[in-house]
């Protein structure tokens, strides 16, 4: 079971206001719940730093019509097909494509192939969110 430890913390009021909107605002219940998320959030970003396995989501927008880029994305996730755990691919217009991989493995690995697939010539936009696969967070 679970133990649960009560502390306190001194805020300037302002920050406290600012903090009291972000609450209300993202519908936390109380504050516990949005320090608890913040710390999480935290530690998350910890585990990318310092090569912990993460798990997470590259997201990218892309001109179909330029020459040979669906054919190098491809060869790309073949070639990280150990870290590629399952494509999305939608058709936003006529020339426009957006793809998005679930991803996993060491953190600075998965920043790597985000960076590469982002970095395709006629990616016009990218974006990689990684989180924690949850293990050492409750």
């Amino acid at each position: 079971m679970k133990k649960t430890i009560r502390f306190g913390v001194s805020i300037d009021h302002h920050l406290l206001e600012g903090f009291d909107r972000l609450i209300k605002d993202k519908k936390y219940v109380n504050r516990s719940e949005a320090i608890r998320d913040l710390i999480r959030d935290q530690l998350v970003e910890e585990e990318w730093t310092f090569g912990k396995r993460v798990v997470g989501t590259i997201t990218i927008v892309y001109d179909h019509d330029v020459r040979e880029l669906g054919e190098t994305l491809a060869h790309l996730q073949h070639r990280y097909h150990k870290a590629v755990q399952s494509t999305l691919h939608v058709h936003l217009d006529e020339r426009n494509c957006m793809e998005v991989l679930v991803v996993m493995g060491k953190g600075a690995a998965v920043k790597a192939i985000a960076d590469r697939l982002i970095g395709t010539r006629g990616v016009k936009h990218g974006k990689l969110t990684m989180t924690t696969t949850g293990k050492r967070l409750s």
